[in-house]
Order: C-alpha cells, then sequence, then structure tokens
C-alpha cells in the first residue's frame, strides 16, 4: 500500500511516533558551499510539514550551526508536534580536543549549544554521531541519562557505531536502569547494504528504530551518473563525483545496481531515486529513512517514494542486482547443513 507522511510508526521500543520519511536539514544553508538559502529552506520545511511530516534531522555543526538555527526558527510555532533530532561528538571548535567525541564534557556542550540554536528547551531524539573508540560506555551512557532525567533530551540513540559496541551499551542501560537507545541511524542503500550482516538484525533485536541515511547513495542511485564517470579525470577537483570516487561508492558494480533501479523505475513511470527509497522503506527493520533536499522540486521527487508499490518480481531484481554475501558465521548458519543438525531439517516458524 501507498505511504503517507503522516502515517506514523513506533520508533524502537519507545512511544515515540515519527513519519516514514525524516526531512534531513544538513541543507539547510550555504556555509559549507552548497545548501539552500534561509527562504529556500523555509519552503522545503512549509512543505514537509504541511504534509504531516513530523521528524525533522540535524547536527551541532551541520552548516556551521546554521542548519540549526533555521530548522529552531522554522520550528518555533508548531514546536510541539515536532521531533527534533539532532546529534553531538564532531568537532565544534579546531583545536579543542575536548569540543568532540563521546565524552561527558563534549555532550554537555554541544546539547546547550543545541539548546540555543533550535531555541527550544528540549531536544525530542539526541544522536551520539560518531564513535569515538576513547570515551568509556558507561560515561556516555551516564551522561545521556542525567539529560533526560534533567529534561533537556527526551529520547537517545546512536549512529556511526560497531554492532558489538550498540549491544553492549543497550545491555548496560538496560541493567543499570539507564535510559536506553531507541534508535540506530546508518548507511543503507541498494548499493551499501552491508548493515544486513549485522547492524540491522541487532537493531530488530535491541528495540532500535532503523534510520538510514545516504538512501541514493551519494547520489549514484538518482541515475546522474554513468560508466564514463567512472574513468574520468579530475579527481580531487571538489564536486560530488570526485567525492565518490574518493569514497569509492562509483564503481562498475554500483552503477550496475543503479541501472537495476532504472529500469524499474521505468516500469512504473517513476524515477530512479523514488525507487532507492522506497526499496528502503519496504525493510521491515527500517523505521523511517532520511531524506535531504536543496530544491522544493528535490523534495518533492523524494517524497513521490511513499507512493511507490513493487511487484515480487521487481523486488526480487533489486535484490538480486544488489546483493551481498553475508559472510561467516551468517552463511554458515544459514545453509543446510547447520539446520539438519541443528533441527533435524524440521521446518520451524519463527514469528517476530
Amino acid at each position: 500500500m501507498a505511504l503517507t507522511l503522516d502515517a506514523y510508526r513506533l520508533l524502537g521500543r519507545s512511544g515515540l511516533r515519527v513519519s516514514p520519511l525524516a526531512l534531513g536539514t544538513a541543507t539547510f544553508g550555504t556555509e559549507w558551499g552548497w545548501g539552500a538559502e534561509r527562504a529556500e529552506a523555509r519552503k522545503l520545511f512549509d512543505h514537509y510539514v504541511g504534509l504531516g511530516g513530523n521528524l525533522l534531522d540535524t547536527a551541532d555543526t551541520y552548516t556551521d550551526g546554521s542548519s540549526e538555527r533555521l530548522l529552531g526558527e522554522f520550528a518555533r510555532e508548531e514546536r510541539e508536534r515536532l521531533v527534533l533530532a539532532t546529534k553531538y561528538s564532531t568537532l565544534r571548535r579546531p583545536g579543542d580536543p575536548n569540543s568532540g567525541g563521546g565524552h561527558r564534557k563534549a555532550l554537555f556542550g554541544s546539547v546547550e549549544g543545541s539548546l540555543r540554536r533550535l531555541a527550544t528547551d528540549y531536544i525530542d531524539l539526541l544522536y551520539l554521531h560518531v564513535w569515538d573508540f576513547r570515551t568509556p560506555v558507561e560515561e556516555v551512557l551516564r551522561g545521556l541519562d542525567d539529560l533526560v532525567r534533567q529534561g533537556k533530551v527526551l529520547y537517545v540513540a546512536i549512529s556511526n557505531t560497531p554492532a558489538w559496541q550498540v549491544s553492549r551499551m543497550q545491555a548496560i542501560a538496560d541493567l543499570r536502569g539507564w535510559s536506553p537507545l531507541v534508535a540506530l541511524q546508518l548507511e543503507y542503500s541498494l548499493i551499501e547494504r552491508t548493515a544486513e550482516r549485522d547492524l540491522i538484525p541487532m537493531a530488530r533485536e535491541l528495540g532500535l528504530g532503523v534510520v538510514p541515511y545516504s538512501p541514493l547513495g551519494g547520489g549514484v542511485l538518482s541515475g546522474k551518473y554513468g560508466r564514463d564517470d567512472v574513468t574520468a579525470t579530475g579527481d580531487g577537483d571538489g564536486t560530488r563525483r570526485s567525492l565518490n570516487l574518493a569514497l569509492g561508492t562509483l564503481t562498475e558494480r554500483n552503477l550496475a545496481v543503479a541501472g537495476a533501479a532504472r529500469d524499474v523505475a521505468a516500469e512504473l513511470g517513476r524515477t530512479p531515486a523514488q525507487i532507492a527509497l522506497a526499496w528502503t522503506l519496504r525493510n521491515p527493520g527500517v523505521t523511517t529513512t532520511l531524506i535531504g533536499a536543496r530544491t522544493p522540486a528535490q523534495l518533492e521527487e523524494n517524497l513521490g517514494a511513499l507512493e511507490v508499490e513493487f511487484t515480487a518480481a521487481q523486488l526480487a531484481r533489486l535484490d538480486a542486482a544488489s546483493t551481498i554475501e553475508l559472510g561467516r558465521p551468517h552463511d554458515l548458519l544459514a545453509s543446510d547443513h547447520i539446520r539438519r543438525v541443528t533441527t533435524g531439517g524440521l521446518r520451524i516458524e519463527t514469528r517476530s
């Protein structure tokens, strides 16, 4: 069935209702050399919220703080009905090692700054943005719990962190009665499915809502690149193509996946970007997918993903084109041999 922005879903094991597509606001502001000016950003906000969208995602360092400032300004009149998500742990002041990281000083300093820029008394959803491999998990969890108890943060979440660390943190939070993590933000798309190995199954098991970012694979799945781009010169020239080449996103394999999305799009009378976005939403482990846009036209195209309905054959083709090897122990545990030695070959139904 087609979706709408007001077909709200519960975020993880919380009672928080969020839209199936979240509006990423890293495009609010032009300090990074791209993005939307204030008037254009306001149009993006108004269109998304006007259709019932309620989850808006930012971070303390996006566009040097302009993203939070503009979002706070736009959200002021409808603050109570909106879910504002922001993040901490990236460096806020060059040269100051304590202005970034997962530790308590960075956490409290970042949140106080976000509250000022967002012009609000509380943050609905706070993510640890990037795991730093240095801060003890107890320090992170206790700091987040203190902010929840103070009423400055309502729910806590995590992003860009190994599955083993997230599962350890969730277990510690449960055992100590601290605020549990309710969401996991991660990169996930038709060309980046490695999260299916551990992160997404872990999130479903531990009650974290999965929030994919970069669902268009850096634009590769939008159909904007061809095979000539893989071998073209000009690396390091500051373009998005150069960045995708540097990140290893622009490859023959990924272009083939984009080609499969393009073929399905042609069959359905949709755009490749809508196909890529809609595919993430069909994963039962995904709660809401982050979309980003610099213009109202781009936003309108992205929202069209809610109306996409696949046939089983089309989904099978997309899956076949983009599939990855799960690796050990997953492929071993899924083998017929292991099923025979653990169940005697009997079929045992599992229910979520």
